[in-house]
């Protein structure tokens, strides 16, 4: 059994995506697992500066992982779509059609 190029690129990208997707859902359960403690203050001001530093790093960490997931959710997805093109038989017909379909458009370039 031979695999053609366009199989193995399709094979390349559909893995590539769900190592992407694994890695994000392990990084993001790992996050989850590390709790943080809620720091108190008795000063309004000192509280929020404590707490923005916090908050800023878990929405930095967010956007990353939602950037992960849908790069890797796309790969799987274009890997997918290239397997199934490269399993389509060409049928004649089509090859015909599109025969025709070049001659036309050069007829009304011309």
């Amino acid at each position: 059994m031979k695999i053609e190029k366009p199989e193995l690129v399709a094979y390349i990208m559909i893995v590539v995506g769900l190592v992407l997707l694994v890695l994000t859902f392990i990084i993001a359960a790992l996050m989850l697992m590390s709790v943080v403690g809620i720091a108190t203050a008795q000063d309004l001001s000192k509280a929020l500066g404590g707490i923005l530093g916090p908050i800023a790093e878990a929405v930095i960490k967010v956007m990353f992982l939602g950037i992960m997931g849908w790069t890797g959710s796309i790969a799987t997805i274009r890997g997918i779509q290239l397997y199934k093109e490269s399993k389509l038989p060409v049928q004649p017909q089509q090859v015909r059609q599109v025969k025709n379909e070049e001659k036309n458009w050069k007829s009304l370039t011309a």
